[in-house]
């Protein structure tokens, strides 16, 4: 069965999110958040949540960001690594507790860890970007955009 692509059907409202992640961006890089950090929260959700087309989009954008490939490859698996410094990982944690937020004790450990490393100001704005990034990966999942 075809899916319809529900920000052509709506353009009006997908014009909304997409203004709402402008704002989430300037609110990130005003938080001094570096681009690649936005990147690799979209792109550590969109892994969550399975969605190609976004996983995608952000790769492309992570690496124009300056992003490494082998910190890419290995995203996933970031809690095994020492790859990322200890802003990215409490970004990262808090990312994947706004993802799946019935988990109260992983949110619970990922707040506090972001607690120690980042400002209020950056965790409004991780917790900001993880949320613009599950709507536009509903956006794009369950319109099956595809990846050319």
């Amino acid at each position: 069965m075809s899916r319809i692509f529900i920000d052509k059907q709506s353009p009006k409202a997908y014009h909304a999110l997409v203004q709402t992640s402008e704002a989430v961006r300037a609110t990130a890089a005003d938080a001094g958040l570096e681009r690649t950090v936005v990147e690799l929260v979209n792109l550590r959700v969109s892994q969550l949540n399975g969605c190609a087309f976004c996983l995608d989009v952000h790769t492309k954008a992570a690496l124009r960001a300056g992003e490494d490939t082998r910190r890419l490859g290995v995203l996933a698996a970031w809690r095994d690594t020492g790859l990322f410094t200890p802003l990215e990982r409490a970004a990262l944690a808090l990312a994947e507790a706004t993802t799946h937020p019935t988990d109260a004790d992983a949110q619970e450990a990922a707040y506090a860890e972001a607690r120690e490393v980042l400002t209020e100001d950056q965790i409004s704005a991780v917790v900001w970007v993880a949320v613009a990034i599950n709507a536009f990966n509903r956006v794009s999942i369950l319109s099956k955009h595809p990846v050319r």
